[in-house]
């Protein structure tokens, strides 16, 4: 990239997050990164360089090593002249987001991340002319928790994701609770697996959005206007998987392409050879929980039916899914015994703030770094070494529970014989397909207090309305059984 000759106009919004707003090239495969701070917070520019210089390294030597080359893109550190950050700045501000504007970009260092547009098939350095199609997915936390400094035994049966839920409708921040549980997608049961997805196309929240050609077609904008036409989003998808135009139009047309379209995401999900080291995981305490979510409706259906739910079938230990699932369960404590062991760190920098820089807390996130995160011991000897380790993992388990994984594909041509890329079948078509994991920022080490505050009221809040519901349902059960009287009849 020519930094010398950048032109605003040659760049559009692509989308944003609580931190950073990405614009994307018109032409080349490459998106800009930008970070946002409220109006009344400015950082230094060797601050916000700093920052990002982290973000390339957490990228390159922890999680490459934990997920495989091939799935994570680290970018880099550019510098942009001042004019075009602040025209490009007033150009995009008409289609943020409402609630997304209390945040600015910055616009006075000239730093940015130049990385590559993973709605884009990871091959080509230009867009290629066949069209693309890009689904992202924000899959969550994929395990309950079996530690034993978890206070609520209801945590040991019910997922975060599934708590989580019902807060935020009661908060106002979505209309409607989902029917996903990232249980059921991590179970690598297809049938789970069909099942989540659907429940993600239904109730898309900020878990799932679709691309057409770079353009969002399926997804929320906003918390505030969701778009969940699935007519809609069969017309555009039909010339993907039906390019015969074998289908008419009408619900059975759209049951059918959604239908196509959550087996090759499926398919795609369960693929995948990239070699990582989250295999060194799989010998520490505590990386097993209970296989199915009791709040799952897929399970909770079942149950209702008299049937039991089908477990975890494995997933392939070569697919982006399984070693995603491996860096989560980094978490060993949960956030109830992870929060002592924050103490104590806090306890020691605060008699010793000399050692901040020593301890690794804001990096460097070099070799050294991720080798001490494979240290997977929880018995506690009482020193900051080890409860560092353990703040450390947590914040890494963390940055997994949050990322997104990005499929994108592409019609194979006829003459794709030749092509290198992946390809996964469906019914009609065959697809070239990459798949990339982004949003691997490390998470904060000063937001564990507010995560430890966030979980005691997500629990609470489900003790108190949904789990209080169910126990007064069951009671009223009994005690209509127990007032029933039996009448024998002669016949």
């Amino acid at each position: 990239m020519d930094e010398g000759k950048m032109d605003e106009n040659e760049w559009r919004y692509h989308g944003e997050g609580n931190k950073s707003l990405v614009v994307a090239h018109a032409q080349r495969c490459v998106v800009l990164r930008f970070l946002k701070f409220p109006p009344n917070r400015k950082k230094t520019s060797e601050e916000i360089f700093q920052h990002l210089q982290n973000i390339v390294d957490f990228g390159k030597n922890v999680m490459k090593e934990f997920l495989g080359e091939n799935y994570v893109h680290c970018g880099e550190v550019v510098q942009l002249p001042l004019d075009f950050v602040k025209q490009l700045c007033l150009k995009i501000q008409c289609e943020r987001p409402e609630s997304r504007c209390d945040k600015d970009l910055d616009t006075l260092s000239g730093y940015a991340l130049c990385l590559p547009n993973l709605a884009r098939l990871q091959t080509y350095q230009f867009a290629e002319r066949r069209p693309i199609l890009c689904v992202e997915i924000k899959p969550k936390c994929g395990f309950i928790p079996s530690s034993s400094d978890v206070t609520h035994e209801l945590k040991h049966r019910v997922c975060r994701y599934c708590m989580h839920q019902h807060l935020k409708v009661a908060t106002g921040k979505w209309k409607q609770i989902s029917k996903y549980c990232p249980l059921d997608l991590y179970s690598g049961n297809k049938q789970r697996m069909y099942f989540a997805l659907k429940s993600l196309l239904q109730e898309a929240q900020n878990n799932l959005k679709i691309f057409k050609n770079g353009e969002l077609i399926y997804g929320c904008k906003d918390a505030r206007s969701p778009m969940a036409d699935w007519s809609e989003l069969a017309h555009h998808l039909k010339p993907f998987f039906f390019p015969s135009n074998g289908l008419a139009s009408g619900p059975h047309c759209t049951r059918a392409v959604i239908r196509e379209l959550v087996r090759v995401i499926t398919r795609v999900l369960l693929s995948g050879s990239d070699k990582g080291r989250a295999g060194a995981l799989r010998s520490g305490p505590g990386l097993r929980g209970p296989p199915v979510c009791e709040a799952s409706p897929f399970s909770r259906s079942l149950r209702c039916q008299g049937k039991n739910t089908p477990e975890r079938s494995g997933l392939p230990k070569g697919c982006l899914l399984y070693k995603t699932l491996q860096v989560q369960m980094l978490d060993l404590l949960d956030i109830e015994g992870l929060y002592p062991l924050y103490r104590r760190v806090e306890r020691y920098l605060e008699e010793f703030p000399e050692e901040r820089k020593t301890l690794q807390i804001d990096g460097p996130y070099d070799e050294a770094f991720y080798q001490r995160l494979l240290d997977l011991s929880t018995e506690d000897d009482g020193t900051v070494a080890f409860a560092l380790t353990k703040v450390q993992q947590y914040r890494v388990a963390m940055t997994a529970k949050d990322c997104s994984i990005m499929i994108a594909l592409s019609p194979c041509l006829q003459d794709a014989s030749s092509d290198q890329r992946p390809v996964v079948p469906s019914s009609r078509s065959r697809f070239a397909f990459s798949v990339s994991v982004l949003d691997l920022d490390l998470k904060p080490y000063k937001s564990i207090p507010h995560q430890y505050k966030l979980d005691s009221k997500i629990v609470n809040y489900y003790l108190k309305t949904v789990h209080a519901k169910d126990a007064t349902v069951m009671s009223t059960r009994f005690k209509e059984s127990e007032d029933c009287t039996l009448v024998l009849h002669k016949v």
